[in-house]
């Protein structure tokens, strides 16, 4: 997108500590996704040096357009195997099939976010949508994590609006994966993630 980082910053990314001051930071991007193919904008043996990738709808690079076409893009996107979380998927800007999706996700083992900031100040509307993707992940028996997506260091962390939104509908804290570092980086490994050991030290 207009303004974004440039591509070179993600592949620098390898000269940066994992643990400052106890705080692992993980190397990853949010993505776009670009079409219905579910393509991101993020490719190759490059996303093999990442330790998460995470990838969602911007509307500068895929227009609103249909629940078909959505629910298309997000099933493929999350087919390709290049993508370990959908960002955002209760935008009201993008319906979809809430069920067909959650259900993808699970089979393929790829998580799907409740973004604190989409009942703050994105995103206005997303929290019917994102009490029916928790719903529908739980009973899909998929994994769902939490994103702050602050912006800003001063909310960074704050999940209050999410941890509402899994407690309404009883969602099992072992299949979320801001349960604890080690539920992460185990999450992590298990998509293939070979860039990980590092962050041992973060694991009780």
């Amino acid at each position: 997108m207009a303004d974004a980082p440039h591509f070179w910053h993600f592949v620098n990314m390898r000269v940066l500590p994992r643990i400052v001051d106890g705080i692992g930071l993980l190397r990853g991007i949010e993505a776009n996704i670009k079409n219905e193919h579910g393509e991101i904008d993020y490719f190759g043996s490059y996303l093999k040096e990442l330790d998460i990738v995470l990838a969602g709808f911007h509307e500068p690079v895929f227009a609103p357009s249909t629940k078909e076409a959505h629910t298309k893009a997000l099933i493929n996107c999350i087919e390709s195997g290049h993508v370990d979380v959908i960002t955002h998927p209760g935008n009201p800007k993008y319906p979809i099939d809430i069920h067909k999706v959650a259900q993808a996700a699970a089979k393929h083992n790829v998580a799907l976010e409740i973004n604190n900031s989409s009942f703050l100040t994105s995103r206005n509307g997303s929290l019917p949508n994102c009490t029916d993707i928790a719903r529908a992940v739980k009973n899909a028996g998929g994994l769902l994590v939490m994103g702050s997506d602050s912006h800003v260091a001063f909310s960074l962390g704050d999940f209050e609006k999410s941890l509402e939104v899994i407690s309404t509908v009883d969602f099992p804290i072992e299949r979320l994966l801001n349960r604890s570092p080690a539920a992460l980086l185990n999450f992590l490994a298990s998509r293939g993630h070979t860039t990980l050991e590092e962050y041992n030290v973060l694991i009780d």
